[in-house]
């Protein structure tokens, strides 16, 4: 069944804390906290859009950008007051919510519960203690593993949410993240590079030359390394690389790109295919989702193994079959292909 998020941004608002990347304006796109007005406007437009094309499918609301639990909690009630009415009536399918995780107790979750919030995401960010602290995040892994341990215990969905390429981050420091992420066995995950946004102690640090962002090939293969190992324990990656707005698109340094996911599913495609691939004719057959992801953006997964190999053309083909496996036709045999596989 399609899934869809209606978003509702709140922008920096129930968080002290200046974290050295945050700049919830540019990575939001809103100027602006939204009131009831709007928030109720902007439900009704995506309802109507939505059951317009969709005869069944399911949606939530989303409050995204601050702290939620953070914020005045006579706010909180306003906003969760009003998606319990479309709850109620059946309009919506749940609420979810980002938060810090040092702003969850349980008071906190007992009103999320009575509200009918059902998925909270936590920006974790990272689970080693000198990268939190050189990102200025105001908290602990203690406060993350409590406030992990109390979500679970309710019936509420948990989300984890990661950055890479933080101050002091390193590749080997991110998979330690993801370790505990997998060892706190969230629901689901969130990947995010860091990207240097403008007005951020970030960017004062990239203009003095003390931190230098990823690139966006080093941001695609960590994150085709976390993204192997998240699926493989049964953890759904929902999103790779902050949502596209035309505050990012202007964004100071960093691997920020549009279609980042793309990328990233592309690169275990081409890993894979340089893996097997031999001289000769080569014809492969996946399923009809997945056909951009393997082809690469401008066919570049192709034409970069085509030339590797020197094949003349590599056909691609839809099959209906598991969108985790493909099929390789090659001089005569048939090889059936994981999409990925952790060593």
């Amino acid at each position: 069944m399609k899934h869809f998020n209606i978003p509702i941004f709140v922008p920096h608002e129930g968080c002290p804390h200046d974290c050295v990347f945050c700049n919830q304006k540019s990575i939001t796109g809103v100027k602006e906290s939204f009131d009831i007005g709007r928030v109720k406007k902007t439900i009704d437009d995506h309802l109507e859009s939505i059951h317009k094309t969709y005869d069944e499918c399911r949606v939530e609301v989303a409050f995204f950008g601050g702290s939620f639990t953070g914020i005045e909690v006579s706010k909180q009630e306003a906003y969760l007051n009003l998606t319990k009415a479309y709850l109620d009536a059946g309009l919506i399918d749940g609420v979810r919510l980002s938060t810090r995780p040092d702003y969850i107790d349980k008071t906190v979750l007992d009103r999320l519960d009575y509200y009918g919030v059902t998925t909270i995401e936590l920006g974790v960010q990272s689970l080693v203690e000198d990268v939190l602290e050189s990102a200025n995040r105001g908290h602990d892994i203690a406060c993350v593993d409590k406030a992990c341990a109390l979500i679970k215990k309710r019936k509420f969905k948990l989300g984890l949410q990661m950055m890479i390429g933080l101050p002091g981050d390193t590749l080997e420091k991110s998979l330690v993240t993801m370790e505990k992420i997998i060892s706190l066995k969230p629901d689901m995950v969130r990947i995010y590079p860091t990207i240097v946004i403008e007005n951020t102690d970030l960017a004062v640090l990239y203009k003095k030359g003390f931190y230098k962002p990823l690139t966006l090939d080093q941001a695609v293969n960590w994150c085709a390394v976390l993204y192997k190992h998240f699926t493989h324990y049964g953890i759904p990656v929902i999103r790779m690389g902050l949502q596209a707005s035309e505050s990012l698109s202007e964004s100071l340094a960093g691997p920020y790109h549009p279609s980042f996911r793309q990328l990233v599913e592309s690169k275990l495609y081409y890993d894979v295919l340089d893996g097997v691939l031999k001289p000769g004719r080569v014809s492969v057959y996946v399923h009809p989702k997945e056909i951009s992801f393997l082809v690469g953006q401008k066919r570049d997964n192709l034409n970069r193994l085509e030339k590797k190999y020197g094949i003349k053309k590599i056909s691609v083909y839809p099959k209906d079959m598991d969108s985790n496996e493909f099929e390789v036709h090659m001089n005569g045999q048939v090889f059936k292909v994981p999409k990925m596989t952790v060593k």
